[in-house]
């Protein structure tokens, strides 16, 4: 990661903290009362082929101890009232900021994939993870939609693996490369708008 992009996220970051630091506190007592414990999903993800961190997020789905891979339609029932509200606003993850002060992801980047997905695509997300992960990207805002589409009917974990893998992994992948090779401050700044108002043009 580049001296900028790393010093552009510190500030970006730090100054969301503070702006933020009352809505989170807001949720996560909202989630303790209304949904109770654990108020916080942690998960691992890859920021390299062979490099983990913890990804923080407020919980928007009851536990489900066996729970694996990305979310379809099989796991639509599991959203709670709440989830579905922080999800819809993307408040969800607001504790990511915890990760891009500690350097896990930036700001923009491809998203962070499970392990499991790595190790299924080796020579994708070796490409793919030279870029720093982050919260949202070039891939996350022009698929993110159509992600959604393709996985909602899927009403197994065997089905939402099947389309996942074989219709969402290639075509996000193709995104982030683009992406890495354009890569510019200015041109994460104007992701990251995009990402909080979604009507400015990826162009």
């Amino acid at each position: 990661m580049t001296s900028a992009k790393r010093l552009t996220d510190l500030i970006c970051a730090a100054l969301l903290a503070v702006v933020l630091l009352p809505v989170g506190l807001l949720i996560a007592a909202v989630l303790l009362i209304k949904e109770g414990r654990p108020i916080f999903y942690i998960s691992e993800r890859m920021k390299s082929v062979d490099e983990g961190f913890q990804l923080w997020k407020f919980r928007t789905m009851s536990v489900d101890p066996a729970d694996s891979g990305v979310s379809g339609g099989d796991k639509s029932s599991r959203i709670t009232p709440a989830g579905q509200f922080l999800r819809r606003h993307r408040l969800d993850e607001i504790p990511q900021l915890w990760n891009v002060l500690r350097g896990d992801i930036s700001f923009v980047g491809p998203r962070p994939p499970l392990r499991r997905y790595v190790e299924q695509f080796p020579e994708i997300y070796r490409e793919v993870l030279k870029s720093r992960p982050g919260i949202t990207g070039m891939a996350t805002l022009a698929y993110h939609r159509t992600e959604e589409q393709l996985l909602a009917p899927c009403q197994t974990a065997e089905e939402t693996e099947a389309v996942y893998t074989k219709r969402c992994v290639p075509r996000k992948a193709r995104l982030d490369l683009i992406y890495a090779q354009r890569r510019t401050v200015c041109g994460d700044l104007k992701l990251m708008l995009a990402t909080v108002f979604r009507r400015i043009s990826l162009h």
